[in-house]
């Protein structure tokens, strides 16, 4: 009976935003130009750090692929939630739902590992400034940037692969505008759902309090060397290069921890939904305005990159 009914689901539905539908048009152009904007955003910086000589250094290396990785985790998903919304035809094949969810969770925890590598980059530059030529030297970094991608893909591949490995035979209608792990297992049956959904949701904690440990050590040995320069002016040019990285931190492991530790219990499909797009649509909207606004060698070389565009 479990084979039929999953022979059965080769399609799901997205239930998604048709739960407000006086609303969807709104909706449409409000995420169509937040869309556009984190595209335009991170091409720009990508451009910058690209044509700017002086930007070739490890800091911006890792923003840069940072980027790259934003603008790949919003491709997997806002296209076809944009799609949905001016359409009454929300099905997705089987195969098309799990590579949404492979792409989404790799580009999705790769952009949580360059945040981690980012703090080891400033703690490296404030602690052991003498040493951070040969600690972050070219081949260094590009290690630290493909490991970042390789841990990504190996946690994406890791919670796709257990999540359709399961049988699906309660229903195809998924309540969510992607597809996302705990929709999916509310779908499935088996002895094996409670202890799967468990493993999946071990290593993406882990992985998130793992990231977000090695940050608060780095910035707490970052304070502690900071706090020992002798001039305020020292102290305030040090920790300003700290800024736009830690705010981007608070903002990304913010949202992520609203989404991955909320206690459970009762909740409207409506507050999911609208909570769904803090992490899909909302940090990387504002991603490349907290380092475009908060970095001024960035912001000064991107000025003069659009002024040598006009």
């Amino acid at each position: 009976m479990q084979g039929a009914n999953l022979s059965a689901v080769t399609e799901f539905i997205l239930i998604g935003f048709s739960i407000f539908p006086h609303l969807q048009l709104m909706f449409f152009l409000l995420f169509l130009l937040m869309y556009l904007f984190t595209l335009l955003g991170n091409l720009l910086i990508m451009v910058t750090i690209w044509r700017e000589p002086s930007l070739h250094m490890p800091m911006y290396l890792f923003l840069c692929a940072l980027s790259i990785s934003e603008v790949l985790y919003t491709f997997a998903i806002i296209p076809r939630m944009l799609a949905d919304l001016l359409s009454t035809h929300h099905t997705i094949a089987l195969m098309a739902c799990a590579s949404q969810m492979f792409f989404s969770f790799t580009f999705g925890f790769t952009h949580s590992f360059l945040l981690t590598v980012m703090g080891y980059d400033r703690y490296v530059a404030i602690c052991h400034p003498l040493r951070y030529n040969v600690l972050m030297s070219p081949r260094g970094c590009a290690c630290l940037v493909a490991w970042s991608w390789a841990g990504g893909s190996i946690v994406g591949l890791v919670v796709t692969s257990a999540i359709f490995q399961l049988t699906f035979c309660r229903s195809n209608e998924i309540y969510h505008f992607v597809c996302h792990v705990k929709p999916l297992l509310k779908l499935a049956c088996g002895e094996n759902v409670f202890t799967l959904a468990m493993g999946v949701g071990l290593v993406c904690i882990t992985a998130l309090l793992g990231c977000c440990l090695l940050i608060l050590l780095s910035y707490a040995f970052i304070v502690a060397a900071i706090l020992r320069i002798p001039s305020a002016v020292g102290r305030h040019k040090s920790f300003s290069t700290c800024v736009s990285h830690l705010t981007m931190v608070v903002v990304h492991y913010g949202f992520a921890s609203v989404i991955y530790l909320k206690p459970k219990g009762p909740q409207s499909l409506e507050a999911d939904t609208l909570m769904g797009t803090t992490y899909t649509v909302l940090t990387p909207f504002l991603s490349p305005i907290i380092f475009s606004l908060r970095n001024k060698e960035l912001k000064k070389a991107m000025k003069k990159t659009i002024l040598n565009k006009l």
